[in-house]
């Protein structure tokens, strides 16, 4: 299934938003968020309440509203490598704010303070079931599904402060979208960042250093993942800065398209 989070009003994203169930072209509203369900998160039975909508008549809002935002860094060999650092022996967790998130289509905007804002593609998976003290075995029966992300970093602040927060958490630094979807299998899929149509990231979710149930299991270790928390896995190697003007967008294969566009701020 494709879960989603949209408003009615095309023109305006601050009216109250509805979860809907996609099915081809038509938005289908539903009774309740999908991880208020009592079922396990991939037991989820939506439970339609209205007249469908084209899809083409709703404005898309990020898959999820989360009280946290868990983020992975290094998680890909690689990455850690184009910047000169060691792989983590354990995740090395940091949390961006609800505030960052943009849904598909929205634009980015990159702060006057920054001389480089890099894109970061990124696998984000939305957690359906409260759970603490997991096993790796055991993580991936929490998970209500998958969606693309863009962990959007302001590099030079992020080098300058040492800790990550400022980096990492201005307003519209975390696009997510542009579905949930419920059925999805993440192994050995292809994960790609275009800026402009150009290809700069090109990776696949085999190559992670730590795998999702391995790092559901090390934050439930000390942190209740709670329903609609979002989860975002790291970025590959190959990120690169943005400019005003460009178009940024994440693919991964067999799940969706996330597109955004870029633009200066103050």
């Amino acid at each position: 299934m494709r879960i989603v989070r949209y408003v009615t009003n095309v023109d305006d994203s601050r009216g109250k938003p509805t979860w809907g169930l996609l099915l081809e072209k038509y938005v289908y509203p539903l009774r309740q968020a999908p991880y208020d369900s009592p079922r396990l998160a991939r037991d989820f039975a939506p439970e339609i309440e209205g007249a469908p909508m084209l899809i083409d008549e709703v404005k898309l809002l990020p898959p999820c509203d989360p009280r946290k935002i868990i983020c992975v860094g290094r998680n890909y060999a690689a990455h850690a490598a184009e910047f000169g650092n060691e792989v983590p022996e354990e995740p090395a967790i940091f949390l961006k704010a609800g505030t960052t998130l943009i849904g598909p289509g929205e634009s980015v905007i990159l702060p006057s303070i920054s001389q480089r804002v890099d894109h970061e593609a990124e696998l984000a998976l939305v957690i359906g079931k409260r759970a603490r003290y997991l096993s790796p075995q055991d993580a991936h029966n929490i998970i209500l599904g998958y969606t693309c992300a863009n962990d959007i970093t302001a590099r030079d602040l992020q080098k300058k402060d040492v800790q990550w927060t400022r980096g990492k958490n201005f307003d519209t630094f975390g696009p997510v979208g542009p579905w949930l979807d419920t059925n999805w299998d993440p192994e050995g899929k292809m994960i790609r960042c275009l800026v402009n149509g150009e290809v700069r990231q090109e990776s696949n979710t085999d190559l992670f250093v730590h795998s999702i149930g391995k790092v559901l299991a090390f934050v439930s270790q000390f942190m209740t993942l709670e329903p609609g928390d979002l989860v975002m896995t790291g970025t590959p190697e190959g990120v690169s800065a943005l400019h005003p003007g460009d178009t940024v967008t994440v693919e991964i294969e067999g799940l969706a398209t996330l597109t955004n566009p870029v633009i200066a701020g103050v």
